[in-house]
Parts: C-alpha cells; sequence; structure tokens
C-alpha cells in the first residue's frame, strides 16, 4: 500500500509540472503598433525608396497583409486592437483625454468595463506589458495599468516630443509615465529608452509566456529621426526626405526587439504582430501657435508632418479620412515555429481580428464575462489564400463622420465645415482610379443600400 500512497501523493505534483510546462511552451506574443505609417511604407510593401532592413524581415519570416484596415486615427484604432471589437461599443468616439493633470477640456475614456486583450492573456497566465502610446484615456482607473498590462512604460496621449516629453498641440502638457508614476528625462531620445525597456522586458521574461505590446511614438510628428538616420535620404525630396528618416528609426527599433528575441532564443515560439494604427499623416500648420508654452519652446516652433512624405500608391487618402489611404495600412504577422513564412494574403483583415486570433494561436478561451467580438480569427486566411475573407461588409466612425464598405463600393459621411451639412459621397475600389470619382448621384440604389447597412450598424453598436 505504501507504494500506491507514494504514487497518489505525486499525481498532483506531476499534473502541476504538467501545467507549468504547458504555460511556459505556450508563445509569446509581441505586437509591434506603428503610428501613422502609411499604405505602403516598408520596402516589403512596395516602397523600394526606404530603408527597412526589419520589417522585410518580418514579411519573409511571416505573412504580409495587402488589404488590412486598421482606423482614420489613433484612439478608435487601438481600442479596436485591444477589445477586437468596434471602439463605439467602449464609448470611443471622439478624443480621449491625454492630460492626466486635466489641462485638457476633454475627460473622455475607454469605458472601464471593455475587457482588453491583455486582461484575458493576464488571466490566462501571462504577464503583460505596454511601452509608448495608450490614448485611450489618462484618468486614473483608465490607464493600461487598470485595463489589463502589469507594466507600462510610455506616454497616454497622442504623441510628445522625442526629446522634450510634452505634447504640443494647444499650451502643451508634458507626458511620460513609468506605470503611475511621471517621469521626466528631459534631452533623452524617447525611442531609443523606450526601446531598452521593452528589450530589458524580454530578458526579463524570457522563461514566458509574455505578452507585449510596443506603440510606437513614430513616424508620428515631430518627425524626428534618431543619429543614424538625421542625415540620410539626402537626395530625396522634401516631405518624403523627413518622412522616411523617421520610418527608418523606428524599422531601426523594431531591429532592437527581433534581435533580443533571437538572442534569448524565444523567437521561434513567439508571435510577432506589426501593424500601423492608421494612415499617414498631411497634418500642417505653423506650429506652436502661443507664448510661453508649456514645453518651453517657442512661438512658431514647427513641429508637424510636412503636409505629409507618405506613398499610399493607387490609393488616395490619407490620417483623419475613410478613402483608403486614410485607414488601409500595412499589417503582418510572424510566428516561425508555427506559420508560413515569406507569403501574402489579399484578404480583408481588420485590426480587431488580432485579439481572436492571439486567442487561438494560444489556446487561450476567452473570458466567461467577455463581450461580444467583432474582430474574427485569421487562422483560416492565414492557413489557405484562397479561403474567403472573415468580413463582407466593414464600418467605421468616428465624430461626426463615417463609413460603410461593402464589396468594392465605399460610402463616405462627413460634415462640410462651411455648409454645416452632412455630405455623401459614394466610391468605387475596382477602378484605375481608386476612390478619385464620387458615383453619389449616378448610384442611388447602392447609396440606399450602403446606408440602410450603416444605420442597422450604427443601432447595434451603441455604448450602453
Amino acid at each position: 500500500m505504501k507504494p500506491l500512497r507514494i504514487i497518489l501523493a505525486l499525481l498532483p505534483l506531476a499534473a502541476s509540472v504538467q501545467d507549468v510546462h504547458a504555460e511556459a511552451s505556450r508563445p509569446n506574443v509581441v505586437i509591434l503598433l506603428t503610428d501613422d505609417q502609411g499604405t505602403l511604407d516598408a520596402n516589403c510593401f512596395g516602397s523600394k525608396d526606404l530603408i527597412t532592413p526589419h520589417m522585410d524581415k518580418l514579411a519573409a519570416t511571416g505573412i504580409r497583409f495587402t488589404q488590412a484596415y486598421a482606423h482614420a486615427v489613433c484612439c478608435p484604432a487601438r481600442a479596436a486592437l485591444f477589445t477586437g471589437r468596434h471602439p463605439q461599443r467602449g464609448g470611443v468616439v471622439n478624443w480621449t483625454q491625454g492630460d492626466r493633470h486635466g489641462s485638457d477640456s476633454q475627460n473622455l475614456h475607454m469605458a472601464s468595463e471593455e475587457i482588453t486583450l491583455a486582461e484575458t492573456m493576464k488571466s490566462a497566465g501571462y504577464r503583460t506589458a505596454l511601452f509608448g502610446k495608450w490614448h485611450l484615456g489618462a484618468e486614473i482607473g483608465h490607464g493600461p495599468l487598470a485595463q489589463g498590462f502589469e507594466t507600462y512604460f510610455g506616454h497616454l496621449g497622442g504623441f510628445i516630443d522625442n526629446y522634450r516629453h510634452f505634447f504640443l498641440h494647444g499650451k502643451g502638457y508634458h507626458d511620460l509615465w513609468d506605470g503611475n508614476q511621471e517621469i521626466f528625462r528631459a534631452e533623452q531620445y524617447y525611442p531609443d529608452f523606450l526601446t531598452d525597456r521593452a528589450v530589458q522586458y524580454i530578458e526579463d521574461n524570457k522563461a514566458g509566456p509574455f505578452f507585449m505590446t510596443v506603440a510606437f511614438n513614430l513616424p508620428h510628428y515631430p518627425e524626428q529621426p534618431g543619429e543614424k538616420f538625421k542625415d540620410a535620404y539626402a537626395d530625396m525630396p522634401m516631405p518624403r526626405q523627413s518622412y522616411a528618416r523617421v520610418i527608418s528609426t523606428v524599422d531601426e527599433h523594431i531591429g532592437c526587439i527581433l534581435r533580443k528575441l533571437e538572442q534569448t532564443g524565444v523567437r521561434d515560439n513567439t508571435i510577432v504582430i506589426f501593424m500601423s494604427d492608421n494612415g499617414h499623416s498631411t497634418e500642417n500648420n505653423a506650429g506652436i501657435a502661443v507664448d510661453n508654452h508649456a514645453s518651453g519652446y517657442p512661438r512658431g516652433h514647427y513641429y508637424l508632418a510636412h503636409g505629409g512624405g507618405g506613398n499610399t500608391g493607387k490609393w488616395i487618402g490619407q490620417k483623419g479620412s475613410f478613402l483608403e489611404g486614410g485607414i488601409r495600412v500595412p499589417a503582418m504577422i510572424s510566428y516561425p515555429a508555427k506559420l508560413p513564412q515569406g507569403e501574402v494574403r489579399d484578404q480583408i483583415v481588420t485590426i480587431m481580428d488580432w485579439f481572436p486570433t492571439v486567442l487561438e494561436l494560444c489556446g487561450i478561451k476567452p473570458q466567461s464575462n467577455a463581450s461580444k467580438l467583432d474582430g474574427r480569427s485569421l487562422t483560416p486566411v492565414i492557413a489557405d489564400p484562397h479561403a474567403p475573407a472573415a468580413h463582407d461588409v466593414l464600418h467605421f466612425a468616428w465624430a461626426n463622420q463615417w463609413a460603410v464598405r461593402k464589396g468594392d463600393w465605399k460610402l463616405i459621411s462627413q460634415l462640410n465645415r462651411q455648409s454645416k451639412t452632412t455630405e455623401l459621397s459614394l466610391h468605387n475600389l475596382a477602378e484605375p482610379s481608386p476612390e478619385v470619382k464620387d458615383h453619389h448621384a449616378e448610384q442611388p440604389q447602392v447609396v440606399k443600400e450602403l446606408q440602410a447597412l450603416h444605420q442597422a450598424w450604427q443601432e447595434q453598436v451603441k455604448a450602453p
């Protein structure tokens, strides 16, 4: 009987060891989110005038998506990424608050009831971290640490100057945080020490499994390149030159993270997802418009996007619009241990799809109280280039604008600021010059159908 008692006593321990082994063998997940990167702005997506070896390596070791959709601007894109849901469901319908000290007039944030991918991964035994931009609400109780991220280092608002770490619109405010503690590192280059923190996190958690998002401040303005690229592209005309320098800078920092994954021996068992939050920016004005700006920069200091330097190819549009150049972005997934390498998929995919895709690849079931996801797992599309896309209809909405796409038709509604009236335009994606012509007047039945789709969707996604 004694040997039997020993065996019975050891069974729970054996099960425990087995569980630990299963947890350790789960893949790590790293999401690399760039900011304002244009539709084709990497060598592997067709911009042969750029230096992007690390993005290109991701494409070579994974799958590149040619018809990937994020959103028109950063807040809704991030809500969609982290919740797998249309941002309207969580109340992200306009700019969310950025200044934790409250200098900005708005006090909007993503609903704390939203269950994020970080919360789901954490509940499954993953360590979780976000480095970089949050932009879903700065108030205590609505930041990353309240939404499933155990570790946070970065900025809470829309962007910061990479050396002084101030948000520069309006009167400006300081925005650099280590967890919930404000920190000051004036004149240190933000992308460098942000990436250093991400690299150290990989070292500290290489036993895994971990879920880490690195949300870069680049190529978003102010277009401040790293030292290696500050004089690059000397023969390239502006504004492409300025933009190219920050594209290559963010590519170099992506390379640091990928090298660390390789050096620690976890690269093959790490799912790396790459995407931009929206299209390239064409924002341009006179720069700082006030005296005594919080950053210390003088009136007239220029920090914007020089009118835009992104590449959308045959597509038109830019950040802030629902034309393809505003919402169609570069996207890739690389998981050498399990997924195909060096392949391309042309099906429609969305930023919401990463949530269910990660859960399926990691063998994680949604939480029992999980909300309805609008994203769909991409595993069928990843497995088969001929698999049907999971989305027949696409919906976008932000502030007083919206768009709906079905097939090759896209209906856009936007406010004419001069007349204060809503204007509809109908665009076709299959034409030689896509979306250039407005078919609204000549295709009333298509307009009616798409309007009805939007109205039904709008009722469905309203936040409680």
